[in-house]
């Protein structure tokens, strides 16, 4: 059964490597990976400055997400999932709470930068594609960058809602 919690500080390294795992799933080489380290790192003045909830699955940490709030708006900095437990609804839960924590500390929209290949994902959730923007850690590499207005329901507030979902 799947459970979230909040980061522990003794867990930022476990849950680096788990980010890096995740993102390697899509066939990142080697010399791609080294160079996205320093940006899928989580530290401990990340458990200060933000908002991190991790999901288990027993004594398994399997997911991870990261929200930061400016104001009105909320970056999704980190949604990572252990490989072994994708499409498992792991990612659809961390999304789902980040949603909520956005919300709740008042922000009105949840901007997005996705690896190419995890932009459909976004998608499913509701977002909606907003241009693009440079990757912070390869050079002239542009992703996509995503909103979701959080005053209109996602797609799974909405099944939550309907009974017959």
């Amino acid at each position: 059964m799947l459970r979230l919690r909040s980061a522990r500080p003794d867990e930022t390294a476990a849950l680096t490597e788990l980010c890096l795992r995740s993102k390697a799933v899509w066939g990142y080489d080697e010399a791609f990976m080294t160079a996205c380290r320093a940006e899928l790192t989580i530290t401990p003045e990340d458990l200060e400055r933000s908002s991190l909830q991790v999901a288990c699955a027993g004594n398994d940490l399997v997911g991870v997400a990261q929200v930061v709030i400016d104001g009105r708006e909320a970056d999704l900095a980190k949604l990572f999932v252990e490989p072994s437990a994708l499409r498992t609804g792991a990612g659809r839960t961390l999304f789902d709470w980040a949603t909520r924590e956005a919300r709740r500390q008042g922000a009105q929209r949840l901007w997005i930068e996705a690896d190419p290949d995890a932009a459909a994902f976004y998608r499913r959730m509701g977002a909606v594609d907003d241009g693009t923007v440079a990757s912070g850690s390869i050079s002239g590499r542009l992703l996509p960058r995503l909103r979701l207005e959080l005053s209109v329901p996602t797609a799974t507030d909405s099944a939550k809602s309907d009974p017959t979902a």
